[in-house]
């Protein structure tokens, strides 16, 4: 059963539009990544549906959770939603708590507002969720400052508030990015353990292909606004069907056997005021043909349930190998 239910939702940005019609279904208790350089539309895709961006925004299509409509819903049926049902955790965990503000306070404030909870119960189920996410001393640190802390550790209470509305989605915007790569790991592992304890599904926005690949039951691509590849992790990874796709593959370096020379995927990311005519690839794709340079690919469904928008797929891609297996976090051990 569907929890989460987007079709063709459209943003726009003074007249320039940033998402194309974007289309994803989140499962209950599934874990689905997106995947894409910089500025493609994975974050504008949530921020969207979940009525945080800017007035100045346009915003068209739908966006259902548990099939109840959040596109230009009033914001009283937004709040019953957020940080409750729907949680987000963000790149930065220093930008997000209050630096003046002990952690405790900052984590019984999200357990008041979303759980009823106060005085010296909300501060026993405070220290459980910092233990939880691995805090060692939770019930002594719990009166520390967000600076008391490291990187890793701010992480791990930002997962600990986002867990403090017992939500049945996570949105995890690029939790790793800022985190060396041992604690990268850790972060990962706990995520999966926790999702695997609660059964919450869990929307994981990243560029890092194999930290989607260690936490994501399946991942979408997306590039200029669009979705051009969707498919179950083993099945992109084994697999890839899109150029761009195969491309983002062919850039990660081999982990052992002979050295090769990576293969870049030439030009840039169009400006998306002057997308160009066709499929939004076209001007890097060595597979592009006259047709694919004047007109859209849409996302159409294969034969193998891959989800796919080309007119010239790849059949049988090459890639390198990512890690000791498909789904794996020894790439940052």
């Amino acid at each position: 059963m569907s929890l989460v239910s987007i079709r063709d939702l459209k943003v726009s940005f003074d007249g320039v539009q940033v998402l194309h019609g974007i289309d994803l279904e989140i499962g209950e208790g599934e874990a689905v990544g997106l995947v894409g350089e910089s500025g493609c539309g994975k974050s504008v895709t949530w921020l969207a549906a979940l009525g945080l961006l800017p007035l100045k925004a346009a915003v068209s299509g739908s966006a259902k959770f548990a099939g109840q409509e959040l596109v230009n819903a009033p914001r009283t049926t937004l709040e019953t939603v957020r940080g409750g049902r729907i949680a987000m955790i963000f790149q930065d965990p220093s930008s997000s708590l209050n630096p003046v503000q002990r952690v405790g306070k900052q984590l019984i404030e999200s357990i008041r507002l979303h759980r009823g909870l106060k005085g010296a119960a909300a501060r026993v189920e405070a220290i459980r969720l910092m233990d939880l996410v691995g805090i060692p001393s939770a019930s002594t640190r719990i009166d520390l400052y967000p600076h008391e802390f490291s990187g890793g550790q701010c992480q791990r209470i930002m997962i600990a508030m986002a867990l403090a509305g017992e939500p049945d989605l996570l949105i995890a915007d690029e939790p790793t990015t800022a985190l060396d790569a041992t604690i990268q790991a850790q972060i990962l592992d706990l995520l999966a353990r926790i999702r695997e304890e609660t059964g919450m599904a869990m929307v994981f926005i990243s560029h890092d292909l194999g930290a989607v690949s260690a936490v994501c039951d399946r991942a979408a691509v997306m590039y200029a606004g669009r979705v051009v590849e969707q498919n179950g992790i083993r099945g992109l990874f084994e697999s890839p069907r899109h150029p761009y796709t195969v491309g983002l593959f062919q850039a990660i370096p081999q982990l052992d056997g002979p050295r090769q020379r990576l293969v870049p995927i030439y030009g840039t990311v169009p400006d998306p005021r002057h997308l160009p005519t066709g499929c939004s690839f076209s001007p890097r794709c060595t597979s592009a043909s006259d047709f694919c340079t004047s007109v859209q690919p849409g996302l159409v469904r294969q034969d193998d349930g891959c989800d796919l928008a080309c007119f010239n797929p790849a059949a049988h891609a090459v890639v390198p190998a990512y890690g000791h297996s498909v789904k794996t976090t020894e790439y940052v051990r």
